[in-house]
């Protein structure tokens, strides 16, 4: 997630942004430093989606490594397969999700580190940049939302090179399929992150799925059994439809999924109007999501909206009569509804007595 502000300073760009990690929310301030002009101006000046870039990330003042790397040096990196490309893993101790001090190949689109990748994103071949983090508090709880920036002494500083790229696309150059196969991707790496703990990776990974979905709903396909008998015995239909984007159906339920499992990241992590607007646009999408529907009622709860949460465990119950879930939620609302108006009582008491 990024809001960006930017401005340019004695032939050097500084940029300035809000972006997430394990951790939460860091301001992000970079000032990039441009290297040689690039040899072959006909080709890619930027990295773009789907790149793999060696890049090194290191903390300002300390020694530079100069390890060896695991892959040949002579290797060109636009000819490694992914199998020559080491996983990398998030860890949830650190906002930065890469080694510091080696050279690495990130793959960028992916998500594994938003810093890095944002960095990366307006980099060439051969440029530095220094960047400034500053921890942010992120306070998303009865509708109010807050940020507040943490002292300097928090602040952390380091520098990203970018080696070499490989060719990589802009989102607009992609077909209908290929996007789909990155939203597919955004989404089983979001189930990965949340099973580990990782609650602000998930969320950034379903964020990523959906903005990229979106731009996939004019260019839905037919299903099977709307295909007419020429289309159903073109030899081709099977190639076609691994190039083309997903049926109308196979969009709307996976937009309808991104959506919930979404907020539920956000339950988690306590922002309960996010939570609310998503869930509720998962039942939208899905009036049958049994998932969606709990996942609104429990952040309407949160949110203290007792009605809307009442109203959406009836609908849950109403769709599965026999839920356990649907039936605590309403018992935990009656309570609710219990206290406050023993409270307002109380209230009331005090200022007629």
């Amino acid at each position: 997630m990024k809001t960006s502000q930017s401005a340019e300073t004695e032939g050097d760009k500084v940029t300035s942004w809000v972006s997430v990690c394990p951790r939460g929310l860091w301001e992000v301030c970079q000032r990039r430093k441009r290297g040689a002009e690039p040899a072959d101006p006909s080709g890619d000046v930027y990295p773009g989606i789907g790149s793999l870039c060696r890049v090194r990330v290191q903390l300002q003042g300390e020694p530079t490594n100069v390890p060896e790397l695991s892959l040949k040096p002579d290797l060109p990196i636009a000819v490694l397969s992914d199998a020559q490309v080491p996983p990398l893993q998030r860890s949830q101790g650190t906002m930065l999700q890469v080694p510091l001090g080696d050279w690495i190949i990130l793959r960028l689109g992916e998500g594994q580190c938003d810093i890095t990748e944002g960095c990366v994103e307006g980099m060439r071949a051969g440029d530095k940049c220094e960047v400034m983090l500053t921890p942010l508090t992120d306070r998303l709880r009865e509708g109010e939302e807050e940020q507040k920036r943490a002292g300097p002494d928090q602040s952390l500083c380091i520098t990203v090179e970018l080696q070499s790229f490989s060719p990589g696309h802009e989102s607009w150059q992609l077909s209908a399929g290929e996007k789909w196969g990155w939203v597919m991707s955004h989404k089983q790496r979001g189930g990965d992150r949340f099973r580990a703990g990782d609650m602000w990776g998930a969320a950034d990974s379903y964020s990523r799925a959906i903005k990229l979905l979106i731009t996939l709903k004019l260019h839905t396909r037919l299903e099977r059994e709307e295909m007419t008998p020429i289309e159903e015995e073109d030899e081709e239909t099977e190639k076609k439809d691994s190039l083309e984007g997903p049926t109308d159906r196979q969009y709307r339920s996976t937009k309808a999924s991104l959506y919930s499992n979404l907020s539920l990241c956000q339950l988690k992590l306590g922002q309960w109007s996010r939570a609310r607007g998503c869930a509720s646009r998962s039942t939208l999408l899905e009036p049958q999501g049994l998932k969606a529907w709990y996942r609104l009622g429990q952040a309407n709860l949160e949110a203290g909206e007792l009605e809307e949460a009442d109203r959406a465990f009836r609908k849950l119950q109403e769709l599965q009569p026999d839920s356990p879930s649907a039936l605590r939620g309403l018992r935990e609302v009656g309570r609710r509804e219990r206290e406050t108006n023993s409270r307002l009582g109380q209230r009331l008491g005090k200022m007629f007595s």
